[in-house]
């Protein structure tokens, strides 16, 4: 340490100086009654030794001096003992510092007076006392080195001085060297003090600290300290601890450890692994760390973490163990209900798609190891989307509860059934070496999902389609199993449900064609490949032409012409049908509005295309963009509209209808609509389906009945009826006769280029002319 910041003249080296000196000045305090009892006997031997050669008077009034001087230094250190620990001012320093410097001086005194009044060999005497005073300085306040300084420089230099006059020089150079001696004494006696203090304040810093986090340990809600000894019973229990089994400290002293935390098991021996455990670590004696333990509080089951560690005596002799525990009863819960929560679905409560995945993989390696078979069914509900759409999602969250269950009854041990998400389900046959039982399976699926279901005074209707993959032979991982699974789903979809399909690898072909097609689909209003054909449809009475109803074609630059019956579903499933549907409606009343007034042209539009928040905005900037009349725009929706957001659909076709444009309902009959909307929103045609008027015209009597009755209902609503698919004139003196106010068929033209329609209006000319 820098001798200056030692000695407190200047601080140096980055220390907190004044919290050091507070630990150096407060050690005065301690020794004052032995420096008080030191002073009081030096001072009595000088007195005694200088009585026959100096004055009483004299010696009074040094002894008086002296004792005022040490009275104020023994005040000074009594002071400085409130600042163990704590900081030291410099004033404080510089006034015991002062005090010492005033002691000294009056130490000095006696030996100028020897010179005055007494001879050489006196004065060596009174110097020999009085020289003890800085020694004994250095000894008791030399953790303060700059009052014992002040000692050793004051009573060495007047000595010094004072031997020299009288001639004693061998006593003067004695002086100057215990003044060195002395001064090195004091330093080293500061230095030892300082860093002895230092290391005691640090360790009881420590100790402090340790004891804090101990009892805050001991405080927490959770955690707790246990001992047991070479028995293995509880020692020294904490009231945390002792809190946690559920007894008073008093009562667990001394018992068994494993006793108070087995229950009922200690009498029956029926212990639980993990206590089983426990025991055989501690017959061990090793340490252990986070070791789950469930233990029997209260004839409660709980979870305990506990960590524990051998104890040794000084002979390195086993005395027990000593360690930590908390209660993660809680913990544990969470984590199984995440658990849980991970591998099943909540609303069903059957296994989801992670656990399947599982339970997939487990069953394929069991199926690889053994040489057998394993299946994977995917399942799909027919017609669920119009329950949810029709009677909320709640109907059909209770109706999906219902499903599962019924998939619950037909489970044996051999399969495990989940739910994908949404109406998706899906069953793991682990052992399918039988291969009629994949399609026994399913086909019990399809007849029992497809009884009826009671859920909220409702009788609801769905189906199911299955489609089926066999491992190893569709699929060599769960990812590609799954994939031709839902492959043979799909194809079941499109069947028309109520079906179940196995893979075939010509499904991959259908995929991939169905991919390269939706790619072109994505691009073909670009390209320009779409063009608008029209159907006229004409008047049942003198057959001229009403309209023409505009029908999509689609000219593929790489498929060649592709079916509407192909790529219309595609479009509504990729809602493509929004962008070409505006075009459409674009495109046809430009077309329109080049025809003699007042031809009107019939667009149809998509369901996706009414739920679109800019519907009526498109039919605004079609009919700006064309010119053409309101009242010459006939948009034509079918009965699905009203399963997908009924109340949507209704506003948008009641904004349309406020433009001036009419609406017509097509394939009426054959949809899931309600009577109900006929009411509510005022259609102006109504178009009876072709597969009546193909009954009709075979003499069916259901379909002429169902063809009389739309025909009256229309009429009592003031709306028009268009019959569809009429192919011969008998058919259509047949619908003449109905009633029917116009006919659209082949009979009076196939769909057409707009060229074409147009050549019809010349024609239709000439022949009123």
């Amino acid at each position: 340490m820098p001798l200056l910041a030692l000695v407190g003249i200047k601080d140096t080296g980055g220390l907190d100086w004044p919290r050091l000196r507070a630990f150096q000045y407060a050690r005065l305090g301690q020794i004052t009654r032995i420096r008080v009892a030191s002073h009081v006997v030096t001072a009595t031997l000088v007195i005694l030794a200088s009585m026959a050669t100096l004055p009483a008077l004299w010696l009074g009034l040094w002894a008086g001096l002296l004792a005022i001087a040490v009275a104020n230094l023994t005040r000074h250190d009594i002071e400085l003992r409130r600042l163990d620990g704590r900081t030291l001012a410099r004033g404080d320093m510089l006034r015991h510092s002062r005090a010492a410097l005033g002691s000294a001086a009056s130490w000095s005194l006696p030996l100028p007076m020897m010179l005055v009044g007494g001879n050489s060999a006196d004065l060596v005497l009174v110097w020999s006392l009085v020289a003890i005073v800085p020694v004994g300085a250095a000894i008791t306040i030399g953790s303060a080195p700059l009052g014992a300084f002040a000692y050793v420089f004051t009573v060495y230099s007047v000595g010094f001085v004072s031997l020299l006059v009288a001639g004693e020089y061998v006593a003067a150079a004695s002086a100057l060297w215990l003044a060195v001696v002395t001064g090195f004494g004091i330093v080293t006696r500061a230095q030892s003090f300082l860093r002895g203090a230092v290391a005691e304040a640090g360790m009881a810093e420590r100790n402090e600290v340790v004891s804090l986090l101990l009892r805050e340990f001991e405080e927490n809600e959770a955690d707790w300290l246990w001992q047991i000894d070479t028995t293995r019973k509880v020692r020294s229990a904490s009231p945390r601890f002792a809190f946690a089994m559920g007894v008073e400290p008093e009562a667990a002293e001394g018992v068994p450890f494993l006793q108070l935390i087995a229950g009922k098991a200690w009498e029956t021996g029926q212990f639980p692994a993990s206590l089983h455990d426990l025991a055989e670590r501690l017959k061990r004696r090793e340490s252990f760390s986070n070791l789950l333990v469930k233990v029997s509080i209260d004839n409660e089951s709980r979870w305990w973490e506990l960590s524990g560690t051998p104890m040794l005596d000084d002979k390195g002799q086993h005395i027990g163990f000593r360690g930590v525990g908390s209660d993660v009863t809680e913990q544990r819960e969470s984590s199984e209900k995440i658990a849980y929560l991970a591998r099943y679905d909540t609303l069903t409560e059957l296994p989801n798609r992670l656990m399947l995945n599982e339970a997939l993989g487990e069953a394929m390696r069991y199926a690889r190891q053994w040489r057998s078979r394993c299946a994977f069914l995917m399942i799909d509900l027919d017609r669920f989307k119009a329950v949810n759409d029709t009677l909320g999602h709640l109907v059909g969250d209770r109706l999906l509860a219902q499903v599962s269950a019924r998939l619950k009854e037909l489970m044996t041990e051999n399969e495990i059934c989940g739910r994908l998400g949404g109406d998706e389900f899906a069953i793991v046959i682990r052992d399918a070496s039988d291969r009629a039982r994949v399609e026994d399976v399913a086909r019990r699926v399809i007849k029992r999902l497809s009884e009826p279901y009671e859920v909220d005074h409702h009788t609801l209707y769905v189906g199911a389609s299955v489609g089926s993959a066999v491992a190893p032979r569709d699929g060599k991982s769960v990812e590609e199993l799954m994939r031709n699974a839902d492959l043979a789903l799909y194809r079941a979809k499109d069947l028309g449900g109520a079906e179940h399909c196995i893979y075939e690898p010509s499904l991959h072909k259908s995929a991939e064609e169905r991919r390269k097609l939706e790619f072109s689909l994505r691009n073909a209003l670009e390209k320009g490949e779409m063009l608008l054909h029209f159907q006229p449809v004409v008047d049942a009475n003198d057959e001229s032409i009403i309209s023409f109803e505009a029908l999509l074609r689609w000219n593929s630059e790489e498929h060649g012409f592709v079916s509407p019956v192909k790529f219309v579903p595609l479009a509504e499933e990729t809602r493509l049908i929004v962008p070409i549907g505006s075009w459409v409606l674009e495109q046809a009343c430009i077309e329109a509005a080049g025809w003699p007034a007042p031809t009107k042209v019939n667009v149809n539009v998509s369901p996706e295309q009414l739920v679109e928040p800019d519907f009526a905005a498109t039919v605004v900037r079609a009919l700006s963009v064309s010119g053409l009349e309101p009242s010459r725009l006939e948009i034509e929706v079918t009965e699905s509209i009203f399963l997908r957001d009924a109340n949507v659909a209704r506003g948008a076709l009641e904004e349309v209808m406020a433009l001036g444009c009419q609406v017509a309902l097509d394939d009426f009959g054959t949809g899931y609509s309600s009577l109900g909307y006929l009411r509510t929103l005022r259609f102006s045609t109504i178009k009876v389906d072709r597969s009546f008027v193909q009954g009709a015209a075979q003499g069916n009597n259901e379909s002429i009945a169902i063809i009389r009755a739309v025909v009256a209902m229309a009429d009592s609503l003031d709306m028009t009826t268009t019959a569809e698919g009429v192919e011969n004139a008998d058919e259509a003196r047949m619908i003449r006769d109905m009633g029917c106010t116009k006919i659209q068929g082949y009979y009076f033209g196939r769909p057409m280029s707009a060229q074409d329609a147009r050549t019809l209006f010349d024609r239709q000319a000439r022949l009123i002319a």
